[in-house]
């Protein structure tokens, strides 16, 4: 394996593992008008999270700093390209952090309505948006001989991409609501169980929608070597676990199988992508891939070395701080939010 594969693969489990914790960071913001009735309650569902929504967006910031530095030309033609759409996400961001940190410094009920509504909005639009960028990118977009997108803002508003995102949005509401039912104790828990039961239809017929809709406007379901194919087995897996669980109403099984899957489905769409890493609709010449996108040996070598002595560190502080943060929630806990 060349350095280009690895930090192809590297980009790709920082993105996975930002799709699924944050996923269910973004469907709890989202749900945060419909399970929480009074102020304490709507502080009892944003202290789920309130100790790891942060640490959830570093694996975001770090794949967006591992592709600037591992793939240049991939950065440049992603963030010019899908600018306007990433600037509507990024100010989302923004928007949603702080509402985290405004809320609880005024006690007026209009000042807290304001910033639930901004964590809401901050948290339905990435979690659209987001897929309706990764649709494209495996779609494929307008590139040309000199790397540079050519297409419109519109161009990238396409029914599958769209599509895309509608399947982010529902699956990360469902994955949000598992989480919530594993956070929680009494009334705001039976809501967000009737919500779980209410969502796993509507994910079912958006997600087989999506995928037969991909069999038809991507190749993800060509080639399929065994990498492709195992990343597919898990994301089988995941929907079977997930459906058992939720049957039997055992939520902790049902969230794994909602992580699973998506773990899963992440990893099938990168391994579509693979040796690509932007195709381009006008034809394969100029798709970029892990070699005509990329930072010269030298610097990734470098990259290797930092990432080996600082992820660990990392990993191992984020699972320390999920476990001291393990707890259930009710609104007799201490409440910061």
């Amino acid at each position: 394996m060349d350095l280009n594969t690895l930090w192809f693969i590297l980009i790709a489990v920082l993105f996975t593992g930002f799709f699924l914790l944050e996923g269910f960071d973004y469907g709890v913001g989202i749900l945060l008008p419909f399970v929480g009735r009074s102020d304490k309650e709507r502080r009892v569902v944003i202290n789920t999270i309130g100790p790891v929504w942060d640490g959830n967006e570093v694996w975001l910031l770090t794949a967006g700093g591992a592709m600037f530095a591992a793939f240049p030309h991939w950065y440049a033609t992603l963030f010019s390209g899908f600018y306007l759409a990433l600037f509507f996400v990024l100010l989302a961001l923004i928007v949603r952090g702080v509402a985290f940190e405004f809320r609880s410094k005024d006690e007026r009920k209009s000042w807290r309505l304001l910033w639930d509504t901004c964590l809401f909005i901050g948290s339905l639009l990435p979690a659209l948006l987001f897929g309706v960028a990764f649709g494209n990118i495996v779609r494929g977009v307008a590139i040309n001989e000199s790397m540079t997108y050519i297409g419109t803002f519109w161009d990238l508003l396409n029914p599958y991409a769209l599509l895309t995102g509608v399947v982010t949005l529902t699956v990360f509401i469902l994955h949000g609501a598992l989480f919530l039912e594993l956070k929680t104790e009494g009334a705001i828990r039976e809501r967000v169980a009737r919500i779980a039961r209410m969502m796993w239809p509507i994910v079912a017929v958006v997600v087989v929608a999506w995928v037969a809709y991909s069999a038809v406007e991507t190749d993800m379901f060509q080639n399929l070597g065994i990498v492709k194919l195992l990343a597919l087995g898990v994301a089988v897996a995941g929907v079977v676990i997930f459906a058992y669980g939720n049957l039997t109403r055992r939520y902790g099984r049902a969230f794994l199988g909602t992580s699973i899957a998506i773990a899963g489905t992440v990893a099938t769409m990168f391994a579509t992508l693979f040796p690509r890493v932007m195709p381009s609709s006008l034809g394969e010449a100029f798709d970029l891939t892990i070699y005509n996108a990329s930072s010269s040996d030298y610097t990734l070598q470098v990259m290797t070395v930092v990432a080996l002595t600082l992820v660990p560190i990392v990993l191992g502080y984020q699972a320390w701080s999920y476990w001291v943060f393990r707890k259930r929630l009710t609104t007799e806990s201490k409440l910061e939010y």
